[in-house]
């Protein structure tokens, strides 16, 4: 009786298991290479549009804070008549306050960078 092979002796099968046993440890090997490799393909980098994004962020930490101060100054300079006092004042203060934020916020990325897990927001 012959088998699927077209032979009918016993030697066959040991080999043919020892071939697909090799075959398929290159395979695993080769698989793995290739899940390795999309691994480090697909780890953020921060290039192009993503740098411009930051910058974006970055400005409007700063403009915001900025602009918060100089309305709450502008406000109560309306309400108590110290016009300019209270804009000065708190167009200093919004200064700071975008300025605290702008660090912040750049110490959260890279600090996210270097610990390879990306942005931390």
């Amino acid at each position: 009786m012959a088998s699927r092979g077209g032979k009918s002796d016993g030697t066959d099968g040991a080999e043919s298991d020892a071939d697909l046993a090799r075959r398929l440890d290159r395979l695993s090997r080769a698989l793995e290479a290739e899940r390795h490799e999309r691994e480090e393909a697909e780890r953020p980098t921060r290039t192009g549009g993503s740098d411009f994004a930051l910058a974006f962020r970055l400005a409007s930490e700063f403009v915001a804070g900025v602009l918060v101060g100089a309305a709450l100054g502008w406000g109560l300079d309306h309400m108590a008549g110290t016009s300019p006092w209270g804009l000065i004042g708190f167009l200093l203060l919004g200064f700071a306050a975008g300025v605290l934020n702008v660090v912040r916020a750049s110490s959260r990325m890279s600090s996210g960078a270097t610990d390879g897990k990306g942005r931390s927001d």
